[in-house]
């Protein structure tokens, strides 16, 4: 599982007993370190290793920003200082965890120690006064599942914000000209988001190609790997042009320090190549470098989004929404070329011709079933959402290219809102529920969730801890 560091600051309010708040911020250190969670600590700034005295937040927040912390976390370890709490969450601008451990029965005489949950509805206050999104795990204790699953879920939502602050497209070429729907507001993205385009011309990508044909050792490398995971149905110097496109994506991507690739895949590639840039596509997106066709800069944002979610090295999958299914009316195929990555395969791939195309270079394979998450961001007119929502794989006809036919709840619903807007006939898979995480994660990248299937109420009893 990828690792996402985190900063710890226990929290405490003096007219509580300090030496129950000492004695579960270092009962959380210990389960934080039996989960392997990555956390910079506060014991340097005082003696407690608490947070609790204004005079202190400067030096924790020089620490937390100095170590690159992801997100921020917050038990409450007795009632809390809301105020240093909220100043810190606003100043450091990361995903923010509120947790409390819950109380225990008040004693003989009458005395609590600590009153945690009180203090969480406090802070829950100010941060809304501070204007600072938060999570909140349930007030629970820490051997309860809910807290395991409920840190685990913020780490992920910590890697989704962080990557969406920090996406950088590598734009090979203009969208093709019959594609209106993939255009993008580049400034916009830029101005909102921090999402920076990094747009390149075509001949700049067949110059790198050739630069890669001359590394003999490397495109040796990348053709014994497609030999040993694909069928190859294609000449060996269509392999090695797929090879060498492989390589040329990625030594762009590395030079304009981009994290996902949008590649006008038709038609010019082809006059210049000679080849589809599908295989080279799958290729790179089983490396965890996301490439998306037709140059969607939405449907890349889609992919970083959707793997980021799934912290444990999951591939996602990028598809058009085609057909109907002809037996079930809930029913639909998800298809593109042949972008899709090996592991996402339920047979082995063929590299060999598109549906629509006549040169060589597509992956045909159908997808694993089993159950998805499909998403989509996207925006128009100023507004941008995340469409998302759980699929299942289903049987279905055999169809060319990489496909995988799936069920929803209610597709007539889904086909609403994919013509209706503000979405395209582009989206993106993954074998992984990571619906709750994104849903969670849009508060923070300030975009609005929208749940293609009616189960807001579900996703926020996950999000509560009712559901372990």
């Amino acid at each position: 599982m990828k690792k996402v560091k985190i900063g710890f600051a226990p929290t405490r309010r003096s007219i509580f007993s300090a030496l129950d708040a000492v004695k579960y911020a270092d009962l959380t250190r210990k389960k934080l370190t039996e989960m392997g969670v990555e956390f910079v600590d506060i014991t340097d700034i005082n003696p407690e290793g608490l947070f609790y005295d204004e005079a202190d937040r400067q030096a924790i927040f020089d620490k937390f920003r100095r170590e690159g912390v992801k997100g921020v976390f917050f038990p409450h370890c007795n009632f809390g200082t809301e105020y240093v709490c909220a100043r810190l969450a606003r100043d450091l601008d990361v995903p923010v965890l509120l947790w409390g451990p819950r109380d225990e029965r008040p004693d003989a005489d009458g005395i609590r120690l600590r009153d945690s949950q009180c203090g969480l509805f406090a802070t829950g206050k100010v941060l809304r006064r501070f204007g600072v999104p938060f999570t909140y795990l349930n007030n629970c204790r820490l051997e309860d599942a809910e807290f395991a699953r409920g840190l685990l879920d913020f780490l992920a939502v910590c890697n989704v914000v962080d990557t969406f602050r920090h996406t950088r497209i590598l734009q090979i070429a203009p969208r093709p000209f019959d594609f209106w729907s993939t255009m993008c507001n580049e400034g916009e993205l830029l101005e909102r988001f921090n999402i920076q385009l990094s747009p390149i011309p075509m001949p700049e990508l067949t110059e790198a190609v050739k630069e890669a044909k001359a590394d003999k050792d490397g495109i040796r490398e990348v053709t014994d790997y497609c030999c040993s995971c694909m069928n190859i149905a294609i000449q060996p110097q269509e392999l090695e042009n797929v090879a060498a496109l492989k390589m040329a994506m990625k030594a762009l991507a590395q030079k304009y320090s981009c994290n996902a690739i949008a590649i006008q895949c038709w038609n010019a590639l082809q006059g210049e190549l000679g080849i589809m840039p599908c295989a080279a596509n799958s290729l790179l997106n089983e490396e965890g470098i996301p490439v998306v066709c037709e140059t969607d800069i939405h449907g890349a944002v889609s992919a970083l989004l959707v793997e980021a979610a799934a912290l444990d090295g999951t591939r996602s999958f990028f598809a058009d929404w085609t057909v109907r299914h002809p037996d079930n009316e809930n029913g639909e195929l998800l298809q593109h070329c042949g972008p899709w990555p090996v592991s996402v395969a339920a047979q082995k791939p063929t590299i060999g011709y598109p549906l629509a195309f006549d040169h060589p270079g597509a992956v045909e394979a159908q997808a694993k079933l089993g159950d998805m998450t499909l998403a989509r961001f996207d925006g128009d007119n100023g507004a941008y959402s995340l469409l998302l929502g759980r699929a299942k794989g289903i049987e279905g006809p055999y169809t060319k290219g990489t496909y995988v036919w799936v069920e929803v709840e209610n597709l007539k619903r889904l086909e609403a809102k994919l013509v209706e807007g503000p979405y395209i006939h582009h989206c993106v898979g993954i074998h992984k529920d990571v619906v709750a995480v994104l849903y969670e994660a849009c508060k923070y990248m300030k975009i609005t969730p929208d749940l293609y299937d009616p189960m807001e109420e579900e996703v926020k009893a996950y999000l509560r801890g009712e559901t372990v």
